[in-house]
């Protein structure tokens, strides 16, 4: 037996998964970006497919589900650090490294639960070759069409459409540090430090490796920023599913609050001037 089963009071299933997130708050028509942890659940007759099968069925085809498949691997390879290649692999790698594809290039580190998603029959995935996001549901094109290449995770990307449509941030089972919602902000700060990162992609049928400009993340600081939210009583919904601790977030909330906190933070991070 693995820890999973040991550590597991009884098998959790499809049905017992969607009685859980529906106490959490999660209802019919919602739209909600979930980043989840399919371990923390404790045993899962079905495993990934169940819990994505019990996220259907509480949101049913009136709402959206949406979640994260990005691909960090389909990037430019000087950038690389886990682990780097020699520097003379570099342009090897850039001709050779297959295009981008939604159909079938593979998630990269993202967990079982989302490489599953990508599968199923009506989900519908960005042509980012970093930043990915696929979707099921009812407004699976509004918010996965037109997903810039440029700033893949700001207001043009599924996570900007998500937040003028008042949309939910579910962690199943995982912190606010694999919160990719809170992304959105770092793009609303003024002076934002930004990077330039590559990648091959499907353009008009065929393959291309361009060059796009993206900010340079600080999910370092998402933790204490999620603390920090709870602690100011903003709204969350805590709860459990399986044995995960989860937490249900309205996103608009967490992204004006991250966008603050940050204003905050470099305002008080940057050296006095005592000339």
């Amino acid at each position: 037996m693995t820890d999973i089963e040991l550590n597991t009071d009884y098998p959790k299933t499809k049905v017992s998964l969607a009685d859980d997130l529906r106490k959490l708050g999660l209802k019919k028509g919602m739209t909600v970006i979930v980043h989840s942890s399919l371990k923390s659940l404790g045993w899962v007759i079905g495993g990934p497919v169940a819990v994505i099968q019990a996220l259907m069925d509480v949101l049913t085809e009136e709402g959206t589900l949406v979640m994260p498949t990005h691909t960090a691997h389909y990037s430019d390879p000087a950038g690389w650090q886990n682990p780097p290649v020699p520097k003379e692999w570099w342009p090897v790698i850039r001709e050779e490294m297959p295009a981008f594809d939604p159909e079938i290039t593979p998630t990269y580190f993202m967990g079982a639960i989302v490489e599953a998603f990508r599968t199923f029959p009506g989900v519908l995935r960005s042509n980012h070759p970093t930043e990915s996001f696929a979707a099921w549901g009812k407004n699976k094109e509004t918010i996965i069409n037109g997903h810039t290449l440029d700033f893949g995770l700001g207001e043009q990307s599924p996570l900007g459409k998500m937040y003028k449509m008042d949309g939910f941030t579910l962690l199943l089972g995982v912190g606010y540090d694999s919160n990719t919602t809170m992304h959105l902000a770092e793009h609303r700060i003024p002076n934002l430090k930004t990077e330039e990162n590559a990648g091959p992609f499907y353009k008009e049928g065929k393959r291309v490796w361009e060059t796009f400009t993206q900010v340079i993340y600080r999910e370092e600081l998402f933790e204490e920023i999620g603390m920090a939210y709870e602690k100011a009583d903003y709204p969350v919904s805590i709860g459990k599913a399986g044995l995960a601790e989860c937490k249900l977030i309205p996103q608009k909330e967490i992204v004006d609050f991250t966008m603050n906190w940050l204003l905050q933070h470099d305002k008080s991070s940057k050296p006095i001037n005592h000339a």
